[in-house]
């Protein structure tokens, strides 16, 4: 009996190395932030009722919602009674704190962080996350990591304060610690403190409802708190044809192809090549900013990426050295993903 096409598609998949996903995910994620930025360019060259149909607002609200379909479809066979019924109270707390700042919170800030300040500064403070997780860890979860992976955090933080500190001394046109580089830094604080909870109180939580839980309610969170803040019209545009003419690019893109990429290639691939490959999205975005909006690094920005490249790449071999551990808990938990995927920074979704 021949094969139907779909169990020819899944046959042809399965015969791609695991990584060669991964490496297709990266670029869409790295370039999230520049796109973003750029489709929100083009929403003000074609106002709508006197407001931009495609704000940051609307961009972050409607791409939630491709991604909350995208998650529901993906783990829709974890969303089961009993499933349900075997999360704690505890659990379901956690739930709805990291909802609230992973959730809503921080993209909201991030989103706001990219009105404001160059998507390169953006990126580069956001490599706060990483070194602030692990002192977290070890200050709230006395987590014992090894000598690599402080050492990598300790330089990544200082290329994050480089690139603050350089950019302060330089003349006007340079750069100033403003609203939006503080946004950027909250963001990042936010998604740490997030992870930490997740570690402590949500490992034994089917990954498909952590995250699909994280997406919905962080989605009506931020909606209800910008309709505080700001009032409806700040969403006049949000059933505008000319947004969802272009949401539907990007959550066809970043949140369909390339959650779904990464989603195969991290099943299929070791915990020590997703880290590894997950290391490269800030050079995209950075790469990325360039090539799409033109935006060229600064000198003081060259220095601290340089510096937070270097500590990846020392946080790498740490993350080598204890794959063996890693390789117990499973690459499909909570901690493991989140771990790894905050090395990539903040993917637009």
């Amino acid at each position: 009996m021949m094969p139907t096409f779909p169990q020819q598609l899944t046959n042809l998949t399965s015969r791609i190395p695991g990584y060669i996903y991964l490496w297709l995910a990266i670029p869409i994620f790295g370039s999230s932030s520049a796109l973003t930025r750029k489709i929100t360019e083009i929403g003000a060259q074609h106002f709508v009722d006197g407001h931009n149909p495609i704000s940051y607002c609307n961009v972050l609200f409607t791409g939630n919602l491709c991604a909350l379909l995208v998650l529901v479809a993906i783990h829709r066979h974890q969303w089961s009674r009993n499933t349900w019924r075997q999360i704690s109270g505890r659990e379901w707390m956690g739930l709805v704190i990291v909802a609230i700042l992973a959730g809503a919170l921080a993209p909201g800030l991030i989103f706001q962080a990219l009105s404001l300040t160059p998507v390169t500064n953006v990126l580069l403070l956001g490599r706060l996350e990483p070194p602030l997780t692990l002192a977290l860890s070890i200050w709230l979860l006395r987590e014992r990591l090894n000598r690599w992976e402080v050492l990598g955090s300790i330089v990544a933080f200082t290329g994050v304060v480089l690139t603050i500190v350089l950019q302060t001394d330089t003349p006007v046109d340079g750069f100033q610690v403003g609203v939006g580089e503080l946004m950027a830094v909250s963001g990042a604080i936010f998604l740490s403190i997030a992870t930490i909870v997740a570690k402590k109180y949500l490992t034994q939580v089917p990954l498909g409802i952590h995250n699909t839980v994280r997406t919905g309610l962080g989605t009506i969170v931020y909606f209800g708190l910008a309709l505080w803040m700001y009032g409806f019209d700040h969403f006049m545009g949000v059933l505008s044809p000319f947004l969802w003419q272009w949401m539907l690019l990007y959550g066809t893109v970043i949140v369909v192809i390339g959650q779904s990429l990464w989603n195969i290639g991290f099943r299929n691939s070791s915990i020590a090549t997703a880290s590894l490959v997950s290391s490269f999205a800030p050079i995209v975005g950075i790469l990325a900013a360039y090539l799409i909006l033109g935006e060229v690094p600064t000198e003081a920005q060259y220095i601290g990426g340089i510096v937070i490249l270097l500590g990846l790449f020392l946080g790498q071999v740490g993350m080598r050295a204890k794959t063996d551990r890693l390789k117990s808990i499973g690459v499909n938990s909570i901690e493991t993903e989140q771990e790894i995927e905050g090395k990539m920074g903040f993917r637009g979704i």
